[in-house]
C-alpha cells in the first residue's frame, strides 16, 4: 500500500495515527512517542511547565485571560487556542489529545481533572486536586478505574527533592522508636475580610464568566488578578468558593512531607480551632487508623503562625514550613530540605536503629514532571503523586476545614464518604455550583 493511501486508511478506520511537526507517532502508548498535549493555564504556574512539554507535541492552549493565551502561544505557536477548557477537551479527538497539564484557578481542578479522566487523558494537575471532600473522592475513584492505562500526578513538585526520600527511611527504620504523632506547619498569614466588592467591568482580555466557572457568582473585582506570575493565586484562594486557603496551597507541600512518611489513608476522625472568620489559622488534627508497621496515629496541621509544641531544646520556628514525627524514642523535624534527629529519654541511645545500606535506599525521583511524562508512555511506571495518594491527603486535610466550619469534632467513615456524627457536616463535604456546570462531565 502506498504511504498516502495508508494514512487515509488508517485515520478513517480510527487508527489514531497523527501526523504532526514532531514526527510519525506509532502507537499511543509507544514509549519514543512524543505525547500530544494541551496545556490548560498559559501563565503563572502554567509558564513553569512550558520546559517540561516543550520536548513533546503541545497541540493546543487554554487560558481564561487571551493575554496569557497569547503569551503561551509565542512558545508554542503551532498550537490550537482555546479560551474555555471544557470546548478543548470535547475537541480531544480531533487534537489527537494524550494528555492534560492543568494550572488553572483552585475552584476548576476537580472538574478538569475529572473530565480528562472521562475522556481517557492522562492528567497532571496541579495543587490542590480539590477543594471539597465530594470532588477529591470523585476523581480519585475515577482515576482509580483506570489506573492501569492512565498516569496522574499532583504538583507537589518538592516531593522530588531527595530529603523526602531520607526522612521516609528514618520513620520507617524506626530512628524515632515507635510512631506516635506527626505535625506539620506553615507559617504563611493572608488576611482577608471577606469577598471583594464589585469594581468596574473585567477588561476585554478575560473571560470573567469562564473563570469563576462552576462556583457561585461573584462580582468583578481586579483584586483577584493583582498578584504577579506563580503567585496570583494569594489573591483568591483564601476564599471558600475559590480554594482551600493555605490547606490547598503550602499545605499540600508541607503535608506530602508528613504524608510521604506516614503511610496514612483516610482519617477516622477530624477537630480543628482557629480564628474566627479567618481559615488561614486553623489548625487541624486527624486520626488516622493503624497499618501494617505502625499502630494509630494523630495527624496534625498548624498554620499561620500557630505551631505544635517545640521538643526539647529546639525551637521548631527555625522552620517557616516543616514537619515533625514524635516517636517513643525521639523526635524528627524537617523541611523541605534539611532533617534533624532528637533522640529523647534514658533509653535512647540509638542502639535500636539501623540505618539502611547505601543499596536499600530509596533513589532519587529525578525530575518530576517528567517522571509523569514517562508514566504516560509507559502505563506501568508509577508516579510520586498520583490521584489516589494525593486524593487521600487532600481529603484529610479538606475533612478538617469541615470541622473548622461547624465547630466540632467529626467521627468519619472513609468508606461511604460520611460524617457519622454531626449530621449538619455532611452538607459540607459538597460545594455547590452554578447551573450548566458538571463534575462528572
Amino acid at each position: 500500500m502506498k504511504r498516502r493511501e495508508f494514512l487515509k486508511s488508517a485515520l478513517v478506520t480510527g487508527a489514531g495515527l497523527l501526523i504532526l511537526p514532531g514526527g510519525v507517532r506509532a502507537g499511543r502508548n509507544s514509549p519514543g512517542n512524543k505525547l500530544n498535549i494541551a496545556l490548560i493555564g498559559t501563565w503563572g504556574r502554567g509558564a513553569a511547565h512550558f520546559d517540561a512539554i516543550a520536548s513533546e507535541n503541545v497541540v493546543a492552549l487554554c487560558d481564561i485571560n487571551e493575554d496569557h493565551l497569547a503569551f503561551g502561544a509565542k512558545r508554542f505557536p503551532g498550537a490550537k487556542t482555546y479560551v474555555d477548557w471544557r470546548k478543548l477537551l470535547d475537541d480531544h479527538q480531533a487534537l489527537g489529545l494524550d494528555a492534560v497539564v492543568c494550572c488553572t484557578a483552585d475552584h476548576t481542578h476537580a472538574f478538569i481533572a475529572n473530565w480528562a479522566l472521562n475522556r481517557e487523558l492522562h492528567v497532571y494537575m496541579e495543587k490542590p486536586l480539590a477543594i471539597s471532600v465530594e470532588e477529591a473522592r470523585v476523581v480519585r475513584t475515577n482515576w482509580l478505574k483506570r489506573k492501569s492505562k492512565l498516569a496522574t500526578q499532583v504538583g507537589m513538585q518538592r516531593h522530588a527533592n531527595p530529603n523526602f526520600n531520607r526522612v521516609f527511611e528514618l520513620i520507617r527504620d524506626g530512628a524515632v522508636g515507635e510512631l506516635q504523632a506527626a505535625y506539620a506547619w506553615g507559617n504563611r498569614q493572608i488576611r482577608r475580610p471577606g469577598y471583594l466588592p464589585a469594581q468596574g467591568a473585567p477588561p476585554p482580555n478575560l473571560h470573567y464568566d469562564l473563570w469563576l466557572g462552576p462556583s457561585p457568582d461573584h462580582p468583578y473585582n481586579p483584586g483577584y488578578f493583582s498578584g504577579g506570575p506563580g503567585a496570583n493565586c494569594l489573591q483568591w484562594n483564601m476564599y471558600w468558593d475559590f480554594g482551600a486557603g493555605q490547606i490547598g496551597d503550602m499545605g499540600s507541600h508541607t503535608m506530602d512531607l508528613l504524608w510521604n512518611a506516614v503511610d496514612a489513608k483516610l482519617p477516622t476522625s477530624a477537630e480543628a480551632k482557629g480564628e474566627k472568620f479567618n481559615p488561614e489559622v486553623t489548625p487541624v488534627e486527624c486520626e488516622s487508623p493503624a497499618n501494617d508497621w505502625r499502630g494509630p496515629l494523630r495527624v496534625h496541621w498548624y498554620q499561620g503562625g500557630l505551631m505544635p509544641n517545640s521538643p526539647p531544646n529546639y525551637d521548631l520556628k527555625k522552620i517557616d514550613h516543616g514537619a515533625m514525627f514524635k516517636g517513643t524514642k525521639g523526635f524528627l523535624v524537617a523541611g523541605f530540605g534539611s532533617r534533624v534527629l532528637l533522640p529523647f529519654g534514658d533509653n535512647a541511645d540509638m542502639t535500636y536503629y539501623k540505618p539502611r545500606p547505601q543499596d536499600k535506599m530509596l533513589p532519587p525521583i529525578g525530575d518530576f514532571q517528567k517522571q509523569w511524562i514517562n508514566a504516560c508512555k509507559k502505563p506501568s511506571l508509577k508516579t510520586a503523586c498520583d490521584f489516589e495518594y494525593s486524593g487521600n491527603m487532600i481529603e484529610q486535610m479538606l475533612l478538617g476545614l469541615v470541622a473548622y466550619r461547624v465547630g466540632k469534632k467529626l467521627e468519619y467513615d472513609g468508606a461511604t464518604g460520611r460524617v457519622t456524627n454531626v449530621a449538619e457536616a455532611n452538607a459540607l463535604l459538597r460545594r455547590t455550583y452554578r447551573p450548566g456546570w458538571t463534575l462528572n462531565g
